[in-house]
């Protein structure tokens, strides 16, 4: 009974052993899953007002890397990507071309859900942080948001000037921006980030997301909701235009009319 018991505790043991040599032999900069680093993050603001005068805005975000490994940290391997994501929404690009004279729509196409605004920072070029294919993964960067058409499409042969016409038309305007040192290390594990946005940012639903990885690989990403919101007359026409679209439409109507009537009379030459 003795030699039975004594068999059964030494293969136990064995069974046992190829769990501990794992466990012991984790790299440096290596991970347990419960010690897998975290990341937290909050916002200057939570709400952001368009008055009259809006001219555009910073938001700062500030963050904070957790079960990060120092030696990894000393060495500059962790990288932070900050991302202020419009509301979602279909969009459609229109190709123009110059028929008798005359420029008109010839072909279009509508993207499905895309964001209406979209600004970016990082802790360097964002190419230099992961591979473009893992950035397409994880829909990261103004190159790889991804652009699905709705409908019918062809032979899609007019896919890609499509989406470097949306994309081009989204910079132009200001919606879509992207700065590869605007995030910095204020120390070992802190770190802020800047987004600049613009004047014409859409009321609504944003969201601020940060993505972490270390040594190029994607780790874990945080997101938290930011609320654009218009005040003032502003609210007010849009409420109407929305809520009382017969009382409004009638309104700007009789407003049109009294505007030219009374400048008519102001500029008229006796």
């Amino acid at each position: 009974m003795k030699r039975l018991r004594l068999c059964l505790c030494l293969f136990g043991l064995f069974c046992l052993l190829p769990g501990i040599a794992a466990a012991q032999m984790l790299l440096p900069g290596q991970n347990s899953e419960e010690e897998r680093e975290g990341l937290e993050i909050g916002t200057s603001s939570s709400e952001i007002a368009i008055t009259s005068d809006f001219r555009g805005a910073d938001l700062t975000i500030f963050g904070a890397l957790t079960n990060t490994d120092n030696l990894l940290l000393a060495v500059g391997q962790y990288d932070v990507v900050v991302v202020l994501e419009g509301p979602r929404e279909d969009a459609t690009v229109r190709k123009k071309e110059r028929v008798f004279g005359i420029w008109i729509n010839t072909d279009s196409m509508t993207f499905e859900g895309v964001p209406h605004s979209y600004s970016m920072s990082s802790s360097r070029s964002i190419d230099d942080v992961v591979t473009p294919l893992d950035l397409t993964d994880q829909g990261i960067g103004i190159d790889h948001i991804p652009l699905t058409p709705v409908g019918f499409v062809g032979d899609g042969s007019s896919l890609g000037e499509f989406r470097t016409a949306f994309r081009r038309l989204q910079q132009t305007g200001g919606l879509y921006e992207r700065d590869p040192t605007g995030v910095r290390f204020v120390s070992s594990n802190l770190f802020k980030a800047s987004l600049r946005l613009p004047a014409n940012i859409p009321n609504g639903v944003h969201t601020v997301r940060a993505y972490l990885f270390k040594s190029g690989v994607f780790v874990t990403q945080k997101s938290v909701p930011l609320r654009v919101i218009k005040t003032g007359i502003e609210q007010m026409l849009t409420d109407a235009a929305h809520e009382q679209p017969i009382p409004y439409g009638m309104f700007a109507v009789f407003l049109a009319i009294v505007t030219g009537w009374g400048a008519s009379i102001v500029f008229r030459k006796d």
